[in-house]
């Protein structure tokens, strides 16, 4: 199996418009003393799985009856492809850094204390890349995160997926030409935009830049909750990020027009504040004069480790993009060899392995993931819904013995005991809280008590 090696060598930024394109050294474009970010590697690295050498003894048990009853019985044998070493629970969550584990344990107590370690969003990877962002400053990465919570909360962002309805995705494709199509060498979802054809006066016909922009958010939470644990079932190591190429062909001055700046400037806020850490590189390719005018003026609101991953190219762009990508992956209007005719473009087709249903089915079956597919309060009921359907399907098979039955009310009760933990420890959480907020009052009392004191000691003039 093609397995291809990511170096972590400085990181460069190219620019030019084709024939010779010059590259700058990052450690002189980026590292400016006193005021530039860390460039840290890319985000799949703290999670890579190891070597199967590495991995005897594991410490991750193998999976027995109580696991198996989850799943229905065909996904049982889907599971096997993706051999004995390396179950699908280790190839979602990765293999974590330990040095990393230490900082988000860390993190996630000063969250714990300080009472925003709510019920949702506070994962482990979530956490590391807010971590990554702030460059491990627990202060900065703590206001980040509290800010993305409060985002998430006005903006009413878990209700978008289940409510939110793009009925306008046509037409606006149509001016606007955009999506996922396949994946990179190393598994990653590949995002392709071609800026130079979009059609800015149609598209603020066809929608509302506030719709458009919650169409955007809607694609990223499906990005971060579909699209990245299926490209990391397929490709059996831990995908968070994506490669992204942008076709500028024909862009200049005149395409940046009050919209397309409005547009521009809303989506970039979303992306760098709330989905930190998602990108692994993006390249600009057919760059022209115009465009290399208003790259100058772009540049500006982007930070350093954002420009580490970009890399401007002209034409002669073809050799850059097959170092990365597959030529099947790549449109024909790239250079590539896909047209994706029956589905009326490659840029309409969101192909890739999140539109294979085996692979849904096992995202949807995991117990890892079934606080993001399941839309019902209690995930007890939906696990016991899968069990139900496999059982069914194989009924004409075997039954379960009586030894597997009692596994299974056992996996019940355990299911209702760690949900009434979490319940227990919400409610002790309230009580920290009240416990703290009395302290600080008798402190300030304390503090005032003393105060007055001193007063009266200065007045005796002692």
């Amino acid at each position: 199996m093609f397995r291809p090696k990511e170096t972590y060598r400085d990181i460069t930024i190219s620019r030019g418009s084709g024939e010779g394109e010059e590259t700058s050294d990052l450690k002189s474009s980026q590292f400016t003393k006193g005021r530039e970010k860390l460039i840290h590697p890319p985000i799949e690295s703290h999670w890579l799985l190891r070597s199967p050498e590495e991995n005897k003894p594991s410490s991750l048990p193998k999976p027995g009856i109580k696991s198996m009853l989850n799943y229905p019985l065909r996904i049982r044998d889907s599971l096997k492809k993706l051999g004995k070493s390396k179950s699908l629970r280790v190839v979602l969550e990765g293999v974590h850094d330990p040095k990393d584990e230490k900082l988000i344990d860390s993190f996630r107590e000063l969250l714990f204390v300080e009472g925003h370690l709510t019920g949702k969003h506070n994962d482990y990877h979530t956490l590391l890349r807010f971590l990554r962002m702030r460059d491990f400053d627990f202060s900065k990465a703590k206001d980040t995160y509290v800010n993305y919570l409060k985002w998430r909360e006005e903006y009413g962002v878990d209700a978008i997926p289940k409510e939110f309805k793009f009925e306008e995705y046509a037409e606006v494709k149509k001016c606007y030409p955009h999506g996922y199509h396949g994946v990179d060498r190393y598994g990653r979802p590949i995002y392709i935009e071609r800026i130079g054809t979009v059609d800015i006066n149609s598209l603020v016909q066809a929608t509302t830049i506030e719709r458009f922009v919650k169409y955007h958010v809607s694609e990223q939470e499906k990005t971060l909750n579909l699209r990245f644990p299926a490209c990391s079932i397929t490709a059996k190591r831990h995908i968070a990020s994506t490669t992204s190429i942008l076709d500028v062909k024909g862009v200049g001055m005149s395409n940046f027009s009050k919209p397309a700046r409005c547009l521009f400037m809303e989506i970039l806020k979303i992306d760098s504040n709330y989905y930190p850490e998602t990108l692994n590189r993006l390249f600009i390719v057919n760059a022209g004069n115009g465009f290399r005018m208003l790259w100058k003026a772009l540049r500006a609101f982007l930070d350093a480790r954002t420009l580490a991953k970009i890399h401007v190219l002209g034409c002669n762009y073809l050799s850059s993009l097959l170092e990365v990508i597959d030529q099947s992956n790549l449109p024909s209007f790239l250079g590539g060899n896909c047209t994706c005719s029956d589905y009326g473009g490659c840029l309409f087709s969101d192909k890739g392995p999140w539109q294979n249903p085996e692979t849904v089915e096992m995202l949807q079956s995991t117990s890892i993931t079934e606080e993001i597919y399941n839309t019902e309060s209690n995930r007890g009921v939906a696990s016991e819904e899968a069990m139900g359907t496999g059982q069914n399907e194989d009924s004409g098979d075997a039954s379960l013995t009586r030894e597997e039955h009692r596994e299974h009310e056992d996996t019940k009760v355990a299911g209702k005991t760690e949900a009434q933990n979490i319940q227990a420890l919400e409610r002790a959480l309230v009580d920290t809280k009240k416990e703290i907020q009395a302290l600080k009052t008798a402190l300030d009392s304390t503090k005032a008590v003393l105060e007055r004191l001193e007063q009266q000691i200065k007045a005796l003039g002692v």
